[in-house]
């Protein structure tokens, strides 16, 4: 039974499940026909984030959107500690689950390891990547340290516990435009649960607790340096600037990358016409006037 019920004039797509093996169920939207758009998100979000991309590009590509187990309408296995390692080993038997070939993957925030993680395990099955305002490497900032220290400790689990504090802080200061009250319900209603708030401090843990696995997906960038990257960036992010986009200019070679101006950490609430748009062009199938206002 479904968690709760997401608002059909928001988000109006089928809900689809898988039981995986290792004992999460994952919940995901499966919209379209034609090239695989794997969109994966991160923290502390769900598949809701791409909802507009989604609308937009549904009409040329077949849009996959999962939640990860914790996040949205997924069911965690018993005993999954919600640490990226874990997270991304879901994606990967995800994708094996459902035989995706041909796959480009979008990835944004901890999308970004989780998607980079799957390319170095399955090579095979994605061919593409569209890489958003993340990172693929250990960070060591002390900017980084600290907010890992706050946000993942006693005083972001007590926040996320009393009032959801790890998702007000995240969207309110990765959002540049306004988001509706309906809007904000929707982010806010996978944790209406204070049993369930816990997945949203993990992640700022990691940050510095995951280094042994941030390490392997750093080396292991070269034996997918050679894939096609489309780079899409937004240049009002508070938390990964020119520096992280750098670096994956320089990790791979064959890439195009666009601006998002204004945009902030979540592109995707920010500027999904022009992500969309690019991503159409990208492929060589450009959206109609129609599916870029819809």
């Amino acid at each position: 039974m479904a968690k709760f019920q997401p608002d059909p004039a928001l988000y109006p797509f089928k809900s689809n499940w898988v039981d995986l093996g290792s004992g999460s169920r994952v919940h995901y939207v499966d919209e379209g026909r034609g090239p695989v758009l794997l969109l994966l998100h991160g923290n502390p979000s769900w598949s809701f984030l791409y909802r507009n991309i989604i609308s937009r590009l549904s009409g040329q590509f077949r849009c996959i959107a999962p939640d990860l187990p914790g996040f949205g309408l997924s069911e965690a296995a018993d005993g999954f500690g919600f640490t990226a390692r874990e997270q991304a080993q879901v994606m990967v038997e995800f994708i094996d689950q459902l035989d995706l070939q041909g796959v480009g993957v979008m990835m944004q925030d901890w999308g970004g390891p989780t998607g980079l993680y799957a390319a170095q395990m399955r090579p095979e099955r994605i061919d593409r990547l569209i890489i958003g305002n993340t990172f693929g490497w250990p960070l060591s900032d002390t900017g980084v340290r600290m907010f890992s220290l706050i946000m993942g400790g006693v005083l972001g689990r007590t926040s996320a516990n009393l009032f959801n504090g790890v998702i007000r802080f995240f969207f309110s200061r990765g959002v540049k435009r306004k988001l509706s009250a309906d809007e904000w319900s929707m982010y806010l209603v996978p944790f209406k649960d204070r049993n369930m708030r816990h997945p949203t401090h993990i992640f700022p843990k990691q940050l510095m607790v995951a280094k042994p696995f941030l390490l392997e997906i750093e080396n292991g960038l070269p034996a997918i340096k050679d894939k096609p990257v489309l780079i899409l960036w937004g240049d009002s992010d508070f938390a990964f600037k020119e520096k992280e986009r750098s670096r994956f200019r320089l990790a791979f070679p064959d890439h195009s990358d666009v601006d998002l101006t204004g945009a902030g950490h979540f592109i995707q609430e920010d500027a999904p016409d022009a992500i969309s748009a690019t991503i159409a062009d990208w492929y060589g199938m450009p959206i109609s006037e129609l599916e870029k206002t819809s």
